[in-house]
């Protein structure tokens, strides 16, 4: 996904945006390594939190044996990390050095959603995980527990601006008063394990993106979808997107759509 700043960096980030809900999955059969590294706090034993007790009502989105919400521990974010390598080098398992690309990968992704998601003035970064629900007399650890992740980061349409990215000419002076600009939410790094296909995780976690964006006062959605992953389009057809048309010009070399959700 990325390079120093994977979060940070567009182009970076439209490569990785998606990762192709019906090719690109993750079997969770493969272990996932612990983290070598100056994190060494993180406990990966931990059981998942017993029914998300912390959490109210609002904060998730129940489905089926699944739960969709924000991560709460380290350990999640690392989970997430690794689900993220895995998808991104699928299909790719011969090739050499493959080990270690997906765990320095995991490593820079872990340290940028840690960072990324610590709340911050007038912004907002949250990983949005699905998680099995706990079921009785079973406990399950936090590694064998996530199944799929988004990210959803609140941002400022800059002045003049339709969508983001739009090319248009601004004031030479101008003041930047956020409050008269229109925030939306970006979607982004949406992946599901192949264990856990076709029972309506995606759906549910754009679901959850899209409420929990609302309720940040975005006025719109948006995300990047490969003009060649038809799947994906049709999900988020179905959920109310539409191709940004102005835009596609745009991204014709990144072989990219702009999908807008308005409420």
């Amino acid at each position: 996904m990325m390079n120093s700043s994977p979060l940070n960096s567009p182009a970076q980030t439209r490569k990785t945006e998606e990762l192709l809900l019906s090719s690109i999955e993750v079997d969770r059969r493969i272990s996932i390594p612990q983290l070598k590294t100056s994190h060494s706090d993180l406990r990966f034993n931990r059981l998942q939190p017993p029914a998300d007790q912390e959490l109210i009502q609002e904060d998730r989105v129940e489905f089926g044996h699944f739960v969709a919400r924000e991560a709460l521990l380290d350990e999640e974010y690392w989970t997430v990390a690794w689900l993220r390598a895995e998808s991104h080098w699928e299909g790719q398992e011969n090739q050499r050095y493959v080990d270690n690309y997906k765990r320095k990968f995991a490593e820079q992704e872990f340290n940028a959603l840690k960072r990324l998601c610590k709340k911050q003035h007038n912004q907002k970064c949250a990983c949005i995980v699905t998680v099995k629900k706990e079921e009785r007399n079973e406990k399950r650890t936090i590694l064998k527990s996530v199944v799929g992740t988004l990210d959803l980061s609140i941002r400022y349409l800059l002045p003049e601006e339709t969508f983001p990215g739009e090319r248009v000419k601004a004031p030479i002076f101008c003041s930047i008063d956020r409050a008269s600009r229109s925030r939306y939410g970006y979607i982004a790094n949406l992946c599901v394990a192949k264990s856990a296909r076709r029972q309506g995780i995606a759906k549910n976690m754009l679901h959850f993106a899209i409420n929990l964006a609302k309720s940040n006062e975005a006025e719109l959605v948006f995300v990047h979808v490969y003009r060649n992953n038809r799947p994906a389009q049709e999900l988020y057809r179905k959920m109310g997107f539409q191709v940004v048309e102005r835009a596609t010009g745009h991204l014709s070399k990144e072989q990219t759509y702009l999908l807008c959700f308005k409420y």
